[in-house]
């Protein structure tokens, strides 16, 4: 649209006035071309079957420091819906090895529980 106004137009501010009035077009803004490509259908996520088969886990950080902890695991079953709120801290990678000892002897292989978080790609 710039394009066509300066073709004929030329005055002191000219590139400003035409954005300003293009960001407060409602057609303008109605019509505009997307630019993104459209998105696909959606994929439902495989039902597991058993307690701790699927879990997700992630990280709550920068918390204030509190018994020598500055973080927490969080550790979701997909298929009981369990939560598991395990505090460690931030800087030992230590920490993500003992939680998930604590997890092992309470549900499921350690070493399955582990290849698993290496999908998540924590």
């Amino acid at each position: 649209m710039t394009e066509l106004v300066t073709r004929n137009y030329w005055w002191s501010g000219v590139m400003k006035e035409i954005e300003r009035y293009i960001d407060r077009c409602n057609a303008c803004q109605r019509y505009k071309n997307q630019s993104k490509v459209p998105v696909g259908k959606l994929m439902s996520n495989t039902i597991p079957e058993k307690s701790w088969s699927h879990i997700a886990a992630d990280f709550i950080t920068k918390l204030p420091l509190a018994q020598g902890y500055d973080a927490i695991l969080v550790v979701y079953n997909r298929f009981s819906k369990m939560v598991h709120f395990i505090a460690t801290t931030e800087k030992t990678q230590k920490g993500l090895q003992s939680c998930f000892e604590i997890i092992y002897r309470s549900y499921m292989d350690f070493q399955k529980a582990l290849y698993q978080i290496m999908e998540c790609s924590l």
